[in-house]
């Protein structure tokens, strides 16, 4: 019997390396985070503890006697952020900021750092990437010096703890998590013990001392943040920073808020002098013309309950090759699959299966919700006709696979801020509710009501040059029957 206690005690246990869970047994994939070939064998199985129940660090209260005030929100000088945040930074909270190389995390969070530090409050900005000479090039590019703005370069985490009694500050930014070790742990930075060492003593010492903290979190290839998911479980918020390295256009994407919604958005322009938020951003997904183009169209996308307008773009061409290219940039390409089927079989355009069809969108922001279904529709059935849309015109709708125009949600909001912009005309779903005065609104309920608005062709006297053949209004007709 002792025998057999011993081997049951030295039995090896498995360790998910992604996000801790512990089994007795090996497995393929981690029942607990979906990852496939994380559980690796970490020694033998933890013997089973009981702890004995101890003194209260303080009683219990009826939920109606706690103080609240303790955790109102304290500005960060940042609106856009405040508003992603829910109003700003809560004592005690700690913030995940995480995204791609070079997308701007270091030099929101140094600005953050900058207009959020005063004498009653002081900022600590922790830097394990670069150093203090090449961080203070940076505030002096973009502005963020301040008096009360304490600069510290470690990557020791008892170091960091250390300055932390020292500066005594309200606001802690450590860039980055993943570089931060402690000498307690075994591991390179970045792995999963030390990850979980670091931030679990980062948030104890904010919870003890009332100290808002920001965390920069990597990524990986995926896009996930990188290191251990019990990261995302401890903080209080996860923030994404998300935009195209080659834009202006950046954005804060709140996944996680205990204080606040989720669904909300923060917009920021990244230039030379630094990054600036923005209150208006449609400017930057439009493009002003004085005459229509062909191939082109306005829709309204909400990012979280902000009302953006958005213009998508499509061009198509014969193509050389026998099979044609399908190129997108800011559109998925799947849903711009879909309608082009839908336009094909239900709109009854034969022009678009033989040829080159490239769609994009403007300024770099990315529509991957449903309403931008039929101002993709339109945007290609245009092109395909070398028609153009109605000026001041903006299409709102998801299309189904049967040519129907579905309801969104928050068509008065869109329809607010198109008629805000100075758009007159709209296409929407059924039912779209109060009209913004000045604005004329046509209801749509399939895809052939929708192609209807594309003006009929120039008879073919004026359209010397161009051949029948997959040309609409030729034998292949790029408008709709319906």
């Amino acid at each position: 019997m002792a025998a057999r206690k011993s081997s049951a005690k030295d039995r090896p246990a498995y360790r998910c390396t992604e996000c801790g869970y512990t089994t007795a047994k090996w497995l393929g994939r981690c029942p607990e985070c979906q990852a496939w070939g994380t559980v690796e064998e970490s020694g033998g199985t933890p013997a089973v503890r009981t702890t004995a129940p101890g003194r209260v660090s303080s009683p219990a209260l009826p939920i109606g006697q706690v103080d609240g005030q303790v955790a109102t929100a304290r500005g960060t000088g940042v609106p856009e952020l405040d508003r992603v945040l829910g109003g700003g930074l809560v004592p005690g909270a700690v913030v995940l900021l995480a995204g791609e190389p070079g997308v701007g995390k270091s030099t929101l969070l140094l600005d953050v750092a900058a207009k959020a530090a005063d004498a009653e409050h002081p900022t600590l900005y922790v830097t394990g990437e670069e150093s203090a000479g090449q961080v203070r090039l940076r505030a002096d590019r973009i502005g963020a010096i301040a008096d009360h703005l304490y600069l510290a370069a470690e990557t020791d985490l008892a170091a960091v703890l250390g300055h932390l009694d020292e500066v005594k500050p309200g606001l802690l930014v450590l860039d980055s998590v993943q570089t931060v070790a402690s000498p307690e742990i075994d591991g390179a930075p970045g792995g999963m013990a030390q990850v979980r060492e670091v931030a679990g003593a980062l948030i104890r010492a904010s919870k003890e001392r009332g100290m808002s903290t920001l965390l920069v979190g990597h990524v990986t290839k995926d896009g996930a943040i990188a290191g251990p998911r019990l990261l995302e479980h401890l903080v209080d918020v996860v923030l994404h920073f998300e935009g195209d390295r080659h834009a202006r256009l950046r954005l804060v994407r709140g996944v996680k808020n205990r204080y606040g919604a989720t669904d909300e958005v923060g917009c920021f322009e990244l230039h030379d002098e630094g990054i600036t938020g923005l209150a208006d951003p449609s400017g930057l997904f439009l493009t002003r013309r004085d005459e229509p183009v062909p191939g082109t169209c306005l829709t309204v996308t909400l990012e979280g309950r902000r009302p953006l307008v958005a213009e998508v773009q499509s061009l198509t061409v014969d193509s050389q090759i026998p099979s044609p290219r399908r190129t997108t940039s800011g559109l998925e390409n799947s849903r711009v699959s879909m309608m082009l089927a839908v336009l094909e079989q239900r709109g009854r355009i034969s022009a678009l299966g033989k040829r080159d069809i490239y769609t994009a969108t403007v300024g770099g922001v990315r529509l991957s919700e449903p309403a931008a279904d039929l101002a993709m529709a339109l945007a290609l059935a245009s092109a395909a006709s070398d028609v153009p849309l109605p000026k001041n015109l903006v299409a709102i709708g998801e299309v189904g696979l049967a040519g129907e125009v579905r309801r969104v949600t928050g068509v008065q909001r869109r329809l607010a801020e198109a008629a805000r912009l100075g758009f007159t005309h709209a296409l929407v779903p059924a039912d779209p509710g109060k009209v913004p005065a000045g604005m004329r609104v046509l209801e749509v309920a399939d895809i052939g009501e929708a192609l209807r608005v594309l003006p009929a062709r120039p008879p073919r006297s004026a359209r010397a040059g161009e051949g029948d053949a997959g040309r609409p209004g030729g034998q292949g007709s790029g408008r709709g029957d319906g």
